[in-house]
Parts: structure tokens; sequence; C-alpha cells
């Protein structure tokens, strides 16, 4: 599977990388942002949030489990799923309705089981040596193709 691979130093560098991210989404696409905690998440989540909306104040919906906020084509909810004991539970929050209309971030989507679109956007993020490794796929090739230039 092809990825794209970006070293990020630090949150500004992360947020940015988001943002030109965010530039190429369409309503549909589903975001599944995979690291363990402090890894930089929500900083991510954050930064692309930021770009496609007015949102001064993008909090981690840690305890709300859900935060939608409104872009110029589509809405973008910000799932953080740590919370959830079974996959099951996503229909309580309207993930099915959001995740075909419109633009989804989920942090710790293993939570979500079988339920994750199998053609989302992976982002693997990871420690490094110089800050955070930011790793992008899709099996789906038109995904990717949207996202060619990222990796220079």
């Amino acid at each position: 599977m092809e990825k794209i691979t970006r070293i990020c130093r630090n949150e500004e560098e992360t947020a940015k990388f988001a943002a030109l991210l965010a530039q190429r989404v369409k309503a549909g696409d589903t975001f599944a942002l995979y690291g363990t905690l402090g890894m930089g998440k929500s900083v991510f989540a954050r930064g692309f949030i930021q770009s496609l909306t007015k949102a001064e104040e993008v909090p981690s919906p840690t305890f709300t489990l859900v935060q939608s906020y409104d872009a110029p084509n589509f809405e973008i909810y910000h799932f953080d799923l740590y919370r959830l004991k079974s996959p099951d539970e996503i229909f309580e929050l309207g993930m099915e309705e959001a995740l075909y209309e419109g633009v989804c971030l989920v942090e710790w989507p293993e939570k979500m089981g079988g339920y994750l679109p199998k053609n989302c956007f992976s982002i693997q993020i990871s420690a490094h040596p110089e800050g955070r490794e930011i790793s992008i796929s899709s099996t789906s090739a038109e995904k990717m193709a949207r996202l060619q230039d990222l990796g220079l």
C-alpha cells in the first residue's frame, strides 16, 4: 500500500501539515488518527479544522466524544473514541450519518472495530528523533492521488 510520510519537528509544523491535507478533502472522507497518548492526534485535528472553519478554539472531544464544525462545503466531525466500551456505541454518537455526509476525524479509530470504513485515510503519528513522523495511507487510489504533492 502506498503511503506518504512527513516529519514534523513541532506542533506548529504538525498543524500546518494537517492544514495542507485539509485543502484536499471531500465530503465523505474519514481520517483515522492512530497514535499513542501525547503523539499529537488532537494537534493534527485542530490544525485541520481551523484551516477550514472559523473556529478559534478546537478542544479535544475527550469527554463529549464528538464535536462538529461548519466548513463551507460540509460539516467536520471530530470524534475521540478513547472512552468507548463497545464498537456499537458509535451509533449513539450519530457517526453513521457523519461518515456519509461529512468529513470525519477519528481519534482512537481502533475502538470502531469493523465499522471503520475500509477506504478511509489512515494517519499514523509516531515518535521520531526529530519530532513526529506522520504517515498517511489509504486503500483508495483516488484518495491517494489527491495527496500526491504532500510527500514533497
